[in-house]
């Protein structure tokens, strides 16, 4: 991965002769910004109810997809876990592209299936992250589920 085609103005830095991507972030970046991106890039998840969910889900959505499901489970979880990679950087951003989509739910992707093996040893998932060449960004997202019960 070249990170100048994700991030260009990274070429610019040093007069022209560019910078890595870790100098960048610590040229740029901020802990607060740091400290909320850690939610996203290793996300809590609990168990409730023979789910394993996003820490944080609402109720009710869960009961009102298990109504509309009709007890299968696998679909309730999928949609409750969701989660739209434009939406990681909702108000404001104007450097959405869908390079940078499709490479931030890749590396997602990688994440969840390696914190939910680590973090539930005992059960199996289905990591999916929707990479469909869209035109609409907001149709990549990433989910998961169990495949077994």
């Amino acid at each position: 991965m070249d990170f100048n085609d994700l991030i260009p103005e990274m070429r610019e830095w040093n007069d022209g002769k560019g910078i890595g991507i870790e100098a960048w972030v610590g040229c740029t970046g901020n802990f607060q910004l740091a400290v909320g991106y850690s939610v996203v890039f290793w996300p809590q998840f609990v168990e409730f109810e023979g789910y394993v969910l996003r820490k944080g889900f609402s109720l009710d959505s869960l009961r009102g997809f298990e109504s509309q499901n009709h007890g299968e489970r696998r679909p309730v979880e999928a949609v409750m876990n969701h989660l739209h990679i434009a939406d990681i950087q909702r108000y404001g951003c104007e450097d959405l592209t869908r390079e940078r989509v499709v490479y931030l739910g890749g590396v997602l992707k990688e994440i969840y299936q390696v914190k939910l093996a680590w973090q539930f040893p005992s059960k199996r998932f289905e990591v999916v992250f929707q990479d469909d060449d869209s035109e609409d960004l907001l149709d990549y997202q990433i989910t998961f589920f169990q495949t077994e019960p």
